[in-house]
């Protein structure tokens, strides 16, 4: 059986079918698994790549019936049940387990792929952390770039990554910029946090709301609620209400939709791009194929879609798997039931929110305490002992010295610009050679389907 990507899902998949009497051929891009979740500290300079991505072959290097394969998959023969990658190979499979994660949905903005920054993997997140460290550089030596937007970062989207983001970019300003560029004035820095609805981090309790709201305008960020992007410019930001922000930096984080490979599956989709499954998880009308994680479309008792975060992935990936046991075993299918364990996110230094489930208890912690079960909690699902150790160690050294050791600018990083041309060169290629070997559906182009609405 295949399990196609190594993020929370397909990682999880993969470990629960440690046992089970099948043989695991795991796929991904790259041979690596990106802890998201902590990818905004590698762009403000906390933590480096190593401390958020593990190779993936170490993960399973004693699981004995795991294979690894690099590779980029580009399409599906359901009729011969095989997988078509990038590079020509076709991989055969009994099971298959979708769970190719998300990418971010620019809702059709013009400008934010172009101009925009995103943090959905360890290169953009490096790309990001040599632009803002060059903004600096670059407003030492020409000050009139300040009046150019060269020090205003604006941020798109409150969610827990956008509120994460800003706690943690004012603590670089406010904390190592000084040290290395005394001859700005940090009066001129802006970090402006948009969100179009009218309050940050929007699942959690209102009181919550209220918390980090208070503690990000105290520390600095200019929060501005009901504010809605319109367009966006190499050096500005258009609101729908007129105004425009001067900035050169411009971070989005507004939401997600299904990765691009859903498309190219032939797939029936929902609502983000995301594929509809049956109860189980199972794809209709292919009984052999799951889907788990972002890209999945599976809907909880009321009708409502799973939200998209690590615990929904983590629990998809194990469920998905436990039915291929069960399917090669002649056991019984059961319907997916999603565990809610509640929401964490920090607003900064000794600033957090841990919000558990009324299954355990309904438990609210702000400030200190909130902060701290979010640093254990992500220590607990870092993979890796060496990662685990490297991040406590960094987080600690910049904890007791207000510093940020990864303050490295890369000259090689590409620019948002080269990547969206990038992105959409592959977007041209992955379409062109996926078309064509599709075979027992009809695509999302077809007369039969409806466009997909987006989030």
């Amino acid at each position: 059986m295949i399990v196609v990507g190594t993020g929370f899902a397909g990682l999880n998949a993969a470990k629960e079918l440690k046992d089970a009497p099948v043989e695991v051929l795991l796929v991904d891009q790259h041979n690596y698994h990106t802890f998201q979740p902590l990818l905004y500290q590698v762009a403000t300079a906390g933590l480096d790549v190593g401390d958020v991505a593990h190779q993936v072959r170490g993960i399973f290097r004693r699981q004995r019936n795991l294979r690894f394969r690099q590779g980029t998959v580009t399409g599906v023969d359901w009729q011969q049940h095989s997988l078509e990658l990038a590079d020509g190979a076709r991989l055969p499979f009994d099971h298959l387990i979708l769970a190719p994660g998300a990418v971010y949905n620019d809702f059709g903005i013009p400008g934010v792929k172009r101009y925009g920054h995103m943090l959905k993997s360890v290169s953009e997140a490096n790309t990001l952390r040599s632009h803002i460290l060059r903004r600096f550089e670059r407003a030492s030596t020409d000050p009139s770039s300040v009046d150019d937007g060269a020090l205003t970062f604006v941020l798109v989207g409150a969610g827990p990554t956008g509120v994460e983001m800003a706690g943690a970019l004012v603590e670089l300003i406010d904390r190592a910029v000084p040290l290395d560029f005394p001859e700005l004035d940090p009066a001129a820095t802006r970090v402006v946090l948009l969100e179009m609805t009218g309050a940050v981090l929007g699942p959690f309790a209102p009181r919550s709301q209220r918390y980090a709201e208070r503690v990000l305008r105290r520390r600095g960020v200019e929060v501005r609620l009901n504010a809605k992007v319109a367009e966006v410019r190499e050096r500005e930001v258009v609101l729908d209400s007129g105004e425009t922000l001067a900035t050169q930096t411009l971070i989005w984080v507004a939401g997600v939709r299904g990765h691009p490979l859903a498309e190219a599956l032939g797939l029936e989709l929902t609502k983000g791009f995301r594929v509809r499954t049956e109860a189980d998880l199972s794809v209709p009308g292919h009984p052999e194929a799951f889907v788990a994680g972002d890209l999945s479309g599976a809907v909880d008792a009321d009708g409502r879609p799973y939200p998209q975060v690590a615990q929904v992935a983590i629990q998809q990936g194990r469920h998905a798997a436990r039915m291929v046991r069960r399917s090669v075993e002649g056991g019984t299918r059961t319907a997916f039931r999603y565990r809610d364990r509640g929401m964490m996110a920090i607003v900064g230094r000794n600033a957090g929110i841990a919000e558990l489930s009324r299954r355990l208890g309904g438990l609210r912690l702000r400030g200190f305490v909130g902060w701290l079960g979010w640093l254990f909690l992500h220590l607990l699902y870092l993979p890796g002992f060496k990662n685990r150790v490297s991040t406590l160690f960094s987080w600690v050294y910049n904890y007791l010295t207000y510093e940020r050791h990864a303050r490295l600018i890369l000259e090689s990083a590409p620019s948002p610009a080269e990547l969206a041309d990038r992105r959409g060169e592959l977007a041209s290629h992955d379409e062109a050679a996926a078309t064509p070997k599709l075979h027992g559906a009809r695509g999302p182009g077809s007369d039969a389907d409806d466009d997909p609405t987006e989030r």
